[in-house]
């Protein structure tokens, strides 16, 4: 059980820790590393609470059951149609914006070694390599992902240490605090870690104590890691400038040019090459993640095996549509994590506090999330409120 713990653990930090990591610098320099960090463990403890009232949630149900089983039967029809178009788009989305950053790495990659490859052909590639890891299902997922966890922690804290005694505090200072309405959908999507929940149900069954330690252990190490990442990064460059880090908001590659960035500034071969072997993990194991989570869903959805036939037409339907979004619109990177904020909230926030709301009058759970109902009246309030101000953003 302890080796299975530590790989639900993995799967959480896995699936948070991807290309919300290498983008929070870039996003939050303007406003500042205090103001972002305080409002990092906001968005933590906003999200890790309603991780935990989806785990309720998905305990009311039979192992194997979705969101979709889940908000049909607390909420009935408008709950299925919510769920439904919400998980799509969040996973469609951040799918887009993975196999966006993965290509951006492939090919900075090839440059590495005088290949090139053209945009197209980086996202292929990616897609299909990685791809067939989900095809496994997730007793290979969780193996790949674990050798990958283990490789990516051990390159970031090397990258702590290198990059660490080239920070300047002067770089932490200053900053506007009212940048947060254009960039807390990407914060959001940085804890987007829930949507893993009923796959690990699956995988521990109904160990409660496990789950939760899982949720709750497994979204720590996410805050702490982003905190110490933007310390470092912020602290060490540029915030503004042609060469500073706002300048790489509206870059169609803002991974590769981060790290050229850190390298044409530290002067370390050293730091660059971790940084391009960390990036690359980062969107392998995101990636990885989120294909699981929606290969499940659609098999919740349509009624269908995970094996055989069925796995590779799920694996179809799962990957080729936004393989086809980055085919066509490359370098969708930052804008794509911005957009899967909006329905982080209305999947993994809104969702969850109604779902609970309802299902408490109809179920029975061996789980029971902490607040009683005023957690969930609170997150429903939390997300209007952050509804209101994205769709305040999209219409200016």
């Amino acid at each position: 059980m302890k080796s299975r713990l530590i790989g639900g653990l993995l799967l959480v930090v896995g699936t948070s820790i991807g290309g919300g990591m290498l983008a929070l610098p870039i996003a939050n320099a303007a406003m500042g590393f205090w103001q972002s960090s305080f409002f990092l463990l906001l968005c933590w403890a906003i999200m890790t609470c309603g991780a935990l009232l989806l785990l309720e949630v998905t305990l009311y149900f039979p192992s194997g059951s979705n969101m979709l089983t889940m908000a049909h039967g607390t909420l009935g029809k408008p709950g299925l149609v919510v769920a439904w178009s919400s998980y799509l788009f969040l996973l469609y989305t951040l799918l887009c914006g993975y196999i966006s950053g993965g290509a951006d790495v492939f090919a900075n990659l090839a440059d590495y070694i005088h290949m090139t490859l053209k945009p197209w052909q980086a996202s292929t590639l990616f897609t299909i390599v990685f791809g067939s890891v989900v095809y496994g299902g997730i007793s290979r997922v969780d193996w790949v992902n674990r050798a990958l966890m283990f490789g990516k922690l051990g390159i970031y804290i090397l990258l702590v240490i290198l990059i660490a005694p080239q920070t300047q505090s002067k770089n932490w200072q200053g900053g506007d605090y009212h940048v947060i309405s254009e960039v807390v959908m990407l914060m959001v999507t940085a804890f987007g870690f829930a949507i893993i929940i009923p796959s690990l149900r699956i995988y521990f069954e109904d160990n409660t104590k496990a789950l939760h330690q899982i949720v709750v252990i497994g979204s720590l190490i996410p805050l702490i890691c982003y905190i110490l990442w933007d310390g470092i990064i912020i602290g060490s460059l540029p915030s503004y400038g042609p060469d500073g880090l706002t300048s790489l908001m509206q870059n169609p590659r803002p991974t590769s040019s981060l790290a050229i960035l850190l390298s044409n500034t530290l002067h370390n071969p050293i730091v660059t090459t971790f940084f391009n072997g960390f990036t690359s993990i980062c969107m392998l194991t995101a990636f990885l993640g989120v294909a699981l989570c929606l290969v499940s869903f659609f098999a919740d959805g349509l009624k269908m095996g995970t094996q055989g036939k069925d796995s590779l037409q799920l694996m179809i339907i799962s990957l080729l549509p936004p393989l086809g979004v980055v085919l066509f619109f490359p370098g969708a990177y930052m804008r794509a994590l911005s957009y899967a904020g909006i329905f982080c909230v209305i999947l993994l926030l809104l969702l969850p506090a109604c779902m609970v709301i309802k299902g408490r009058k109809k179920f029975s759970s061996p789980y029971v999330a902490p607040g009683k109902l005023v957690i969930p009246y609170v997150l429903i309030a939390i997300s209007c409120l952050l509804l209101l101000n994205e769709s305040m953003h999209l219409l200016m």
